[in-house]
């Protein structure tokens, strides 16, 4: 895959040596995220930073990770404060701010709209999510995170064993990551939902197209014995009202002891944040917090690293971050 000058709509646009380029690039990145070292590779550059849904971790990752390679950011939030609200289309709106940045992550609530938006788009355009479509750049920081995850244990993951809980049918962090698994080798997958959340057929056919072995059920016990368990938040907004959401609200809530019970003692817990702690959900109780397998500020920090990677890569400067480096005077070792 060529980088320079694409887009990144969709997880499909990866295979395995994309994602180790990507990864090999993420991880050259990790003492300017660190602040160790500074690097001014893209100043002059600007992001155009546009979030039509709420967002704090992804909007602000992006535009960290862009401020980290020197480059300058503009943002847009909310569609009632641009020029969508008048009317105005994706391909006009993609157009104009093209025209200001030299490139663009952008978030939609529709799905394919952020694909609508970039034929418009005279600079690079990464998907930030579409709706319950795709989120292709959560997917590719949750692998990483997997695969540094498991290497800590010495395993990889082929062959790994992976268990997706609560809202599958809505939740496109689990779609776009199952999509990326499928590039993967003998994979077991345990796929735990209520059945009118549950998985769509599209994610379990390409599942089981690459030869996955895949469980589907709605019992969490028994089936948590497993290297990586991937919680996922009730998706309320995609739901028709906030009462059917209530309805599975809190169904598949994990705690320590229950992590003692069910899991291993090496599993790790992701979950793509942000987790609903309200007291009617508690996906993750706080008594995890102290859990060394809790990876999920782990995997928010991998956020910046994998789009770090992705802009350099993007805007074809990859190889010449280190050229740029400075020290960081306010940098402390202590």
């Amino acid at each position: 895959m060529s980088f320079k000058g694409q887009h990144i709509l969709s997880v499909q646009q990866f295979n395995r040596d994309a994602i180790l380029d990507v990864f090999r690039i993420a991880r050259q990145m990790s003492p300017y995220a660190s602040r160790k070292k500074r690097t001014t590779v893209l100043e002059g550059a600007i992001l155009g930073n546009l979030f039509f849904e709420p967002s704090t971790r992804t909007r602000v990752s992006f535009g960290c990770a862009f401020n980290l390679l020197g480059g300058e950011v503009r943002e847009t939030t909310g569609m009632e404060s641009s020029a969508l609200s008048k009317g105005e289309s994706l391909y006009d709106t993609a157009r104009v701010i093209s025209s200001y940045s030299d490139v663009i992550a952008m978030r939609h609530p529709q799905a394919g709209s952020v694909a609508e938006f970039a034929q418009g788009s005279r600079v690079p355009v990464l998907n930030g999510g579409d709706g319950a479509n795709e989120h292709p750049t959560q997917a590719l920081l949750d692998l990483f995170t997997i695969e540094q995850e498991l290497a800590a244990s010495s395993q990889s993951i082929d062959g790994m064993h992976i268990a997706m809980v609560g809202d599958l049918k809505f939740g496109r962090t689990v779609h776009s990551l199952s999509k990326l698994l499928s590039l993967y080798q003998n994979v077991k997958v345990i796929l735990i939902s209520p059945s009118e959340l549950a998985m769509p057929d599209e994610i379990l056919n390409a599942l089981s197209n690459a030869g996955h072995q895949l469980t589907i059920t709605d019992k969490l016990e028994g089936n948590l014995n497993a290297d990586i368990v991937y919680q996922t938040r009730i998706q309320e907004e995609r739901f028709p009202s906030k009462e059917e959401a209530n309805r599975y609200r809190g169904k598949f809530r994990l705690n320590q002891e229950i992590y003692t019970r069910h899991c291993k003692s090496n599993t790790v817990i992701m979950h793509p944040l942000p987790r609903d702690s309200r007291l009617e959900a508690n996906e993750l109780d706080n008594d995890l917090n102290l859990n060394p397998n809790l990876a999920i500020f782990r995997q928010a920090d991998n956020g910046i690293l994998v789009r770090m990677a992705l802009f350099a890569l993007c805007l074809g400067v990859e190889n010449q971050v280190d050229k740029f480096e400075c020290a960081v005077p306010w940098y402390s070792n202590k």
